[in-house]
């Protein structure tokens, strides 16, 4: 009896669980990251349910107290779930029925493990994702804080991985602080659809004990509870979305990643990565490697999976709550515990690497990088574009040949080509003047440069304010 007691549910079977069922269902050791959250939650059904003269306020002070000392001893190690604890609300549930005997068996009217299971991860994700956002938040801090000490240094720009044009490295720096501001901002809107509590939609039609799910609903930080539900317990699109913000920030997080490979490779020699944030080889003394950009394109192929499965584990499911729902916490974990190393670790590596100026300056104009300064300045000087990029092609042709740079040609060499080619184009055939020439908004110009630094900065002190506002439960990691 005392194993049938252990469960919350079981009076109708004449059998208990067999050893493999319960092997199959008992939750994983990292669903036990949600006990904040389900005493958070359940404090706030005891209140409802003295709403509901279930609970008597002495008795409802008597169970969240017990709550608030189980929820500090967890933390402390000092209570633990046992083998016979299927889940966490069956964990907890027990230690409450330890501490406050009959009144704790109270607590379960007018909910249900679904709406529960609901609300705790909800709960867990909106907290982790103003926890998510702030290291967003530091990684942008670490781009901007390099490219405003970059914002004259000319770099190449590539297209196809072929040098392409001078850029401003600053530049390149904040396109990819212009993905992770974006980043942001999805999770900003996820959090908005987020924002509906489960609590009070119980197994499925809803509760007819708690009847004021709004109330409960406002102490938790939510906006409102949901409208329907069935959708409230049968829904994981908020997991599916939040799993996909947190793929596209990791794919973003990879392409920065495959980045500093070329970067920091002795081949480019752009930046020097701190002895802090790089690792050697076992056999080869010299090695210093970029394993956490490594580490960090790995993971995004994790985040990408997770998604996936979500998605897969939804496709053609009846519209309530199905066992296979339990499929949101392992995939919404694993893509947590994957960001919350690698982004730190990113943000450390960018923050702390060295630009090699002069490098950069040298290969700023290799590959005829200055092609289209020479096309350019024949346009602005009425030769159509299509013949100016057809003396422009010949002009590479000739300097191929005689293994020279654009900037190293002569007047005679100019002359030679196309008398169109004035001397006074030699003015624009620098890297620094062609990063000059790009000032539009949005350009790599210096000054453009430095007024979106401006932007940015101003985006990240409201992005700051934001995680500030959210109200709901909040846990260190």
């Amino acid at each position: 009896m005392a194993e049938q007691s252990a469960r919350l549910w079981g009076a109708r079977f004449r059998a208990s669980p067999s050893a493999e069922l319960t092997a199959l269902s008992r939750s994983e050791s990292s669903y036990f990251r949600l006990v904040p959250y389900d005493l958070a939650s359940s404090a706030a059904h005891a209140r409802e349910l003295v709403r509901a003269n279930i609970l008597t306020a002495s008795e409802a002070e008597q169970v969240c107290s017990a709550l608030q000392t189980i929820g500090e001893e967890h933390r402390s190690g000092a209570v633990i779930p046992s083998p016979a604890d299927e889940d966490i609300h069956t964990f907890l549930e027990r230690v409450l029925g330890e501490r406050v005997g009959i009144v704790g068996g109270k607590l379960r009217a007018g909910r249900s493990r679904n709406d529960q299971a609901a609300n705790d991860l909800k709960l867990y994700l909106r907290d982790v994702a103003h926890r998510i956002g702030l290291d967003i938040l530091n990684l942008q801090s670490a781009l901007i804080g390099q490219a405003n000490q970059h914002v004259e240094t000319v770099t190449t720009g590539f297209t196809h991985l072929q040098p392409a044009q001078p850029v401003s490295f600053a530049h390149q720096l904040l396109a990819h602080a212009q993905t992770f501001a974006r980043d942001f901002e999805r999770l900003q809107d996820w959090d908005r659809r987020a924002a509906r509590s489960p609590l009070g939609a119980a197994a499925l039609a809803g509760s007819a004990i708690a009847m004021h799910p709004e109330i409960s609903a406002q102490e938790l930080g939510y906006d409102a509870p949901s409208e329907n539900s069935i959708d409230a317990v049968g829904s994981r699109d908020h997991v599916a979305e939040f799993l996909f913000v947190m793929a596209m920030f990791g794919v973003h997080l990879s392409r920065l990643a495959e980045e500093l490979f070329l970067w920091s490779s002795r081949q480019f020699r752009w930046i020097e990565m701190d002895d802090a944030y790089a690792t050697g080889s076992s056999i080869m003394p010299q090695k210093k490697n970029c394993d956490i950009a490594e580490l960090t394109r790995g993971r995004a192929s994790r985040l990408i999976g997770s998604l996936t499965t979500m998605l897969v584990a939804l496709k053609g499911l009846p519209f309530a709550y199905n066992r296979d729902l339990a499929e949101d916490k392992h995939a919404a974990f694993d893509t947590i515990d994957a960001l919350e190393l690698v982004v730190p670790a990113m943000t450390g590596l960018i923050r702390t690497m060295r630009v090699n100026v002069d490098r950069m300056q040298q290969h700023s104009v290799e590959g005829f990088t200055l092609a289209t300064e020479v096309a350019d300045w024949l346009a602005k000087n009425g030769v159509p574009f299509s013949e100016a990029h057809e003396i422009t092609g010949a002009l590479v042709r000739y300097c191929e040949d005689r293994s020279i740079g654009l900037e190293d040609l002569s007047e005679d060499d100019l002359a030679t080509v196309d008398a169109r080619l004035h001397p006074s184009i030699k003015s624009a055939l620098s890297a620094k003047a062609a990063i000059e020439a790009r000032k539009a908004y949005g350009g790599t110009a210096p000054d453009r440069v430095k007024e979106q630094i401006g932007r940015l900065r101003d985006l990240l002190n409201k992005q700051q304010e934001w995680l500030k506002l959210y109200s709901g439960p909040r846990f260190e990691r």
